[in-house]
């Protein structure tokens, strides 16, 4: 009984490694193992922006953006996180903003003028205001407003 429980066991090993090396082999196939992902395609219409040339977190600093939605839209707030996401920032929050903006704004807490500059130009333009609220812990505030437009998602078979 012994030797059929571990033929049996060691048989179910084989097929979970063949599997393993399977998937790998099939990656690299298709190039997925060793090629990095496409650069996603940016449009020149407004309210979409290019990448930035030089994201802070490359060069060891954490910008921390709480992003709220300011209009009726629902899930924009998420999408403007993602946004900023691919652009460097580390988004710590989402919700939903009381009052509702026609447009775009950035609010610097922490007396940082040039990230709120930054995440202006990553959200493809918007108002920067100096707003300093230290009970916020986070850097920066983006209120989405109703004039800010998602990027398009990239496709990646």
């Amino acid at each position: 009984m012994n030797r059929r429980v571990a033929l049996m066991g060691a048989g179910v090993l084989l097929v979970v490694l063949l599997a393993i090396v399977a998937v790998i082999f099939y990656r690299k196939a298709r190039g997925h193992a060793t090629a990095p992902r496409p650069p996603v395609a940016q449009s020149a219409s407004p309210g979409i922006s290019a990448p930035l040339a030089d994201p802070r977190w490359a060069k060891g600093e954490r910008i921390t953006v709480e992003v709220l939605n300011a209009t009726k839209v629902k899930g924009l707030a998420r999408r403007a996180a993602r946004a900023l996401r691919d652009q460097g920032f580390d988004v710590v929050s989402t919700g939903t903003n009381h009052d509702q903006f026609d447009s775009t704004q950035v609010l610097d807490r922490t007396g940082h003028r040039d990230w709120a500059v930054l995440a202006a130009k990553a959200m493809g333009g918007g108002t920067v205001l100096v707003r300093p609220d230290s009970s916020r812990e986070v850097d920066l505030t983006v209120l989405i407003g109703a004039s800010w437009r998602a990027p398009s998602q990239p496709f990646y078979p």
